[in-house]
């Protein structure tokens, strides 16, 4: 497990930039934290780091979007799990279509998207309501993070 201090804005998204040099094709990411801890802005960065296209807003309503790489790697699916009742309506976007040749990132996933695959990251993002500073932690799941966390 590794946490980190987000200061700002720019900070959330830098440091999904830095994750993103990390993440191959089949890697999936689940995001949690409450409403403006920053899934989105940490998306955004790791969009940026995959070299994607954009612009990366919350699916909140269309529930994902895949957005194709722009730099020969792997594409971003993007998934917003909050309108989802559970794990049947998840099944139903046929996520695991995508898995293997893309990097999914599934905001509002905890609890839900585990079963994707037993390896994945998992992103906790808390906000401080006072300072807004932000913490990040990250934990790895499965083989393929047995060596830690990359960040």
């Amino acid at each position: 497990m590794t946490a980190r201090e987000l200061r700002t804005a720019e900070d959330t998204q830098a440091f999904g930039a830095t994750l993103a040099n990390a993440l191959r094709a089949g890697d999936l990411v689940i995001l949690t934290g409450g409403l403006g801890a920053g899934k989105t802005t940490f998306t955004q960065g790791l969009a940026e780091g995959l070299g994607v296209r954009g612009p990366i807003t919350s699916p909140t309503f269309v529930i994902a979007r895949v957005h194709p790489s722009l730099a020969g790697g792997p594409a971003l699916v993007h998934v917003d799990a909050y309108r989802l009742s559970g794990l049947a309506e998840l099944d139903d976007l046929d996520l695991d279509t995508d898995l293997e040749q893309s990097v999914t990132v599934v905001e509002w996933g905890h609890g839900l998207a585990e079963d994707l695959s037993d390896d994945r990251l998992e992103v906790v993002l808390e906000a401080d309501p006072d300072t807004e500073v932000r913490t990040a932690t990250v934990t790895g799941h499965g083989r393929r993070w047995k060596d830690g966390v990359p960040c």
